[in-house]
């Protein structure tokens, strides 16, 4: 054993003398041969010495590469002569491919020398030195079907869970469909997997292939938040991992069901059995897969249409009435008073102002979330400081709006406290609804189409009582579910994870309607309607003009004139500093909400568009 081992030894030696002396006898003619001044070598010339020295290269290396063609100083042009003595400079492949070249240098492969990046490539890396094939010739090392395995030598770990993982299956059968490393890091301006760039746009590279998965992440809050750059929210890989996606009923897949608390909580500390039931890829249409959240969808989608529909042909006639009115001198004209009725006390009036802030707050910093692909979201997320401070405005907004719920609550408890409601009821004092308020609503559809007068309004008209108990309904639904948003672990501790399914929807569509129905709907009601356009600055200086009051509350003026009590809430005009603050404020609020609309309208419009290509 031993003498055929110093055997083979011997010969592998031998054989390497021949070589390198028949590389110096090459050597040696061609610089015999080789007259002086003499043009730029030839392939041929470089050939000549190369087919039989390190490194080896020969004509039929050369065939069916894409450089075919070229001469060997096309690449290599410091060299001038053969033999050249120095070894050649790096080729510099961006001389020909500048674009490619800037990619790469841009991209995580960039060579970094200086930079001191131990695991940079450069082109021959991943093409090949010399016989450099088109990417579609299955022989080429960047082919779709080779991809894999160019890379393995610097990512080992990779290549194994890639193989194992389900995208591995599909490049391992050759399927076409199955995604290779360039598919999800491109082939040159390669990213850092953690960067901003690159996870952003992890969602929507996934969803080019699993188009029947993207649109329900996209609804949901990981896939709102990614799309206006919050960096936290969890992404595709972040659940199925980057390498090793299995499918949920492999055991070993990251989301099978015995490891979902475990993959869940790597961002929510507490996932539980019930947190982990959470549907993230929910389809609202398919009845049978969930149908609580088809019903619960359904319901909202219906209580949206029935509301912005009655209210939106309530608008139009009241609007088409009072411009006719208007032209004929129906509505008379309140010059400045003297004299004033106190309409609302100064706790209403700052209850009113914490509405108007935290309302529109929300209103702002939810509608990124909700409209998150329209072209403005990012525009109005970098105005509140990027999408990692957006939702602690929101939360700031909503502690507010809780703050003044509650106080209200005191307040309608203090106010009613000993009081006889039902005879408050008969009076129309109240906020209560009666039966009235039904009787109004009949007599102002028949004054809208020129049928008879406008009814005797009291304290409260129906739409006043419609828009404040609207916020009575809207507020504990959209606080409640925010929290169960806020808190999901906690919630799911007792409520099924489905809990937060419904939470989202209700949420968003209830969110929806508020803002359609106050910044349309009651913005006419109180500001746009002809007889008060542009703005009615009573709710914030809290007082009306007497003769204005008399025309549109007569039947709460003839209460207070019946019982005594006008001389009561009879008072000056408000303060010029009162007047000023109400008019900066109200039409800064009212220019926020119109242009809140507008700006869901794009959004909507937006959706249409893309929705079409």
């Amino acid at each position: 054993m031993h003498q055929r081992g110093t055997r083979i030894w011997g010969e592998a030696w031998v054989g390497r003398l021949a070589r390198l002396l028949r590389s110096w006898l090459a050597f040696a003619l061609l610089w015999i041969a080789l007259p002086v001044g003499a043009e730029s070598p030839t392939t041929a010339d470089c050939l000549g010495c190369h087919d039989a020295m390190e490194p080896r290269i020969t004509a039929e290396a050369l065939q069916g590469s894409v450089h075919e063609g070229l001469a060997c100083t096309d690449c290599h042009a410091d060299v001038s002569a053969v033999p050249h003595e120095a070894t050649p400079e790096r080729v510099q492949c961006a001389t020909c491919h500048p674009s490619v070249g800037a990619e790469h240098a841009r991209g995580m492969h960039r060579i970094g020398s200086k930079d001191g990046v131990a695991y940079a490539t450069e082109c021959h890396d991943c093409h090949g030195s010399h016989q450099i094939l088109a990417k579609d010739n299955p022989q080429s090392p960047v082919h779709h079907t080779r991809v894999p395995t160019t890379c393995k030598p610097c990512h080992v770990g990779v290549f194994e869970n890639f193989q194992r993982s389900a995208h591995g299956a599909l490049w391992l059968a050759d399927d076409p469909r199955g995604p290779v490393c360039t598919t999800c890091h491109t082939a040159h301006q390669i990213q850092k997997v953690a960067s901003k760039g690159f996870r952003v746009e992890l969602p929507r590279e996934c969803g080019r292939c699993h188009d029947d998965k993207a649109p329900s992440y996209r609804d949901s809050f990981h896939g709102q938040a990614t799309s206006i750059g919050y960096l936290v929210a969890a992404k595709c890989s972040d659940c199925h991992t980057a390498h090793l996606n299995l499918p949920k009923s492999d055991p070993d897949s990251s989301v099978h069901p015995d490891h979902l608390i475990a993959t869940c909580g790597e961002c929510h500390d507490s996932a539980n059995v019930n947190f982990v039931a959470f549907d993230p890829h929910p389809d609202f249409a398919d009845r049978a897969k969930s149908p609580v959240l088809f019903y619960v969808t359904h319901f909202m989608a219906a209580l949206l249409i029935a509301v912005f529909s009655f209210f939106g042909l309530h608008t139009l006639l009241w609007l088409q009435r009072t411009v006719v009115a208007c032209k004929r001198g129906e509505l008379p004209h309140f010059p400045s008073s003297a004299q004033y009725v106190q309409r609302f006390s100064f706790a209403q009036r700052m209850t009113h102002l914490a509405v108007v802030v935290s309302f529109l707050g929300l209103a702002a910093t939810g509608a990124l979330l909700m409209y998150h692909d329209a072209p403005w979201a990012p525009l109005l997320s970098a105005l509140f400081g990027g999408a990692e401070v957006s939702r602690y405005f929101h939360r700031l907004f909503a502690v507010v709006t809780a703050g003044y719920a509650t106080f209200h609550i005191g307040y309608l408890v203090r106010s009613y406290a000993g009081t006889d409601v039902r005879a408050e009821v008969r009076s129309g004092h109240t906020i209560i609804p009666r039966l009235k308020d039904a009787r109004d609503l009949f007599e102002n559809l028949r004054w809208f189409l020129y049928l008879g007068p406008r009814p005797q309004i009291g304290r409260w008209a129906y739409w006043e009582k419609f828009d404040y108990f609207a916020i009575f309904w809207g507020v504990p639904v959209i606080g409640i579910s925010g929290l169960m948003l806020w808190f999901p672990e906690f919630f799911t501790r007792f409520l099924p994870g489905v809990a937060l399914n419904i939470a989202m929807v209700v949420h968003g569509e209830e969110a929806l309607l508020a803002i359609g129905f106050i910044f349309i709907f009651h913005f006419f009601h109180v500001h746009l309607r002809p007889e008060n356009f542009p703005f009615d600055p009573v709710i914030f200086t809290g007082r009306i003009p007497l003769e204005r009051f008399q025309h549109e509350r007569p039947e709460e003026y003839a209460d207070l004139v019946r019982s005594g009590r006008l001389a009561d809430v009879v008072v000056g005009p408000p303060a010029p500093r009162t007047q000023r603050f109400a008019y900066v404020f109200g039409y800064s609020a009212l220019g926020i909400g119109i242009g809140l609309v507008l700006l869901i309208f794009v959004a909507y419009l937006w959706r249409i568009m893309h929705m079409a290509v």
